[in-house]
């Protein structure tokens, strides 16, 4: 028995599967309905059944494996057509049950589907030194040396404080400049430190949708951040997954 993955649907127009291989190292192929074309596998039940796929996800190298794949198939759909991923692990019975989901949700597709038309994802992190700056050295008191510790706690949290201010302006005001010139952004939390491996601070994490015809306009936006002084970490471009994703209905 067998059982169908859903990688991702697109716009008709390309009548050629991506070349694969899918999840199950099955070739990808096409599921039509009108305007709308699914990007689909045919996978083992006994592999991918709600109940296979609950043990998997407990297997780390089993779910790098199948993401991917999936993500390998979706980026290769993406090149032809206006495209939208679907999560990983969306399983239909059959193909009718596919065709069925996209009359279903025709217009939900077909409004996704035009709002990434001859656009791409980009992803930008920027990093600063938000260290505090350092104390200025106090004066000697006759206070007694609890009353100065406590102050010196106190102006160090003030300082940190300030420091995190300062980076969060710097994070906004990029965001801002960045989102003028792309057609939708999504922030994410910054990454912590020993995740990124960076000394500098991660104060803008995010992706940003952008015309094809754009993205020149948008690489000058980022290099009008690096001069001044932030470092600039860009991915892409990639398929709109921040932006037309959609999950199982």
């Amino acid at each position: 028995m067998s059982l169908v993955w859903l990688y991702a649907v697109r716009l008709g127009g390309a009548d050629r599967p991506p070349a694969g291989p899918g999840v199950d190292g099955e070739s990808p192929r096409l599921v039509v309905e009108g305007p709308l074309v699914a990007v689909v596998g045919t996978v083992r039940e006994e592999e991918f059944d709600e109940a296979a796929l609950a043990r998997a996800m407990e297997d780390l190298a089993r779910i790098e494996r199948l993401a991917r794949a999936h993500h390998a198939v979706i980026v290769e759909a993406a090149a032809a057509e206006p495209t939208a991923p679907l999560r990983l692990a969306t399983v239909y019975r059959d193909d009718e049950a596919v065709a069925r989901m996209l009359r279903e949700r025709a217009v939900e597709f077909g409004a996704v589907l035009e709002r990434v038309r001859d656009r791409r994802e980009w992803g930008v992190k920027v990093y600063v030194d938000a260290k505090p700056e350092a104390p200025v050295e106090a004066p000697a008191s006759s206070d007694r040396p609890g009353t100065s510790y406590l102050l010196r706690r106190r102006a160090d949290r003030d300082r940190g404080a300030q420091a995190r201010e300062r980076a969060r302006a710097v994070a906004d005001r990029l965001d801002e400049g960045l989102a003028q010139v792309a057609a939708g952004s999504h922030r994410m939390k910054p990454q912590d430190a020993r995740l990124s491996g960076r000394e500098q601070e991660m104060v803008l994490n995010a992706t940003y949708l952008v015309d094809t015809d754009g993205e020149d306009e948008f690489r000058a936006a980022l290099a009008a951040v690096e001069a001044e002084g932030a470092t600039v970490e860009l991915t892409g471009p990639w398929p709109p997954f921040s932006f037309a994703t959609l999950g199982e209905s």
